[in-house]
């Protein structure tokens, strides 16, 4: 869709309160999402031994591969959309990892620690595509176009 607002529109409107606020959501919103990314790479880096051992219980091959994959993506990813360098890539690199962990590690919702971590894992689908639809706001580093 065609952007038709002129320069001075966008300029008044960046200057209302509720417009800065927003800024301030928008960054709360980055570091709410990341930090579980974050904290989860830096795990499987502490603790690789572990996570692949996890991984071969839920039947997953190539363990190493996919392990160094899901540091990559959760680190880089959670670190864009952190820092809100391109934050839209980084929230479809934590898209990419996220459904498939969701669908191999949480797919028995028969107890409810599993139902709970599927609908966590929803939820934060649910605020990565908000943010590759929305951008990731104006503090940030390198903002989305």
């Amino acid at each position: 869709m065609l952007d038709t607002t002129s320069t001075k529109e966008k300029s008044d409107r960046q200057n209302k309160p509720l417009y800065k606020v927003n800024d301030f959501l928008s960054l709360l919103v980055r570091i709410c999402l990341s930090t579980i990314f974050l904290w989860s790479g830096i795990n499987k880096i502490m603790s690789p031994i572990a996570t692949q051992e996890n991984m071969s219980a839920h039947g997953m091959p190539f363990t190493s591969l996919f392990l160094a994959g899901a540091i990559t993506l959760e680190i880089l990813g959670g670190l864009s959309v952190l820092l809100g360098i391109k934050s839209q890539w980084g929230a479809v690199m934590l898209v990419v990892f996220l459904i498939p962990a969701t669908l191999i590690f949480h797919h028995d919702l028969s107890t409810e620690i599993e139902q709970a971590m599927f609908f966590k894992n929803l939820g934060m689908l649910g605020g990565l595509l908000m943010l590759i639809q929305y951008g990731g706001g104006n503090l940030a580093l390198w903002k989305d176009s």
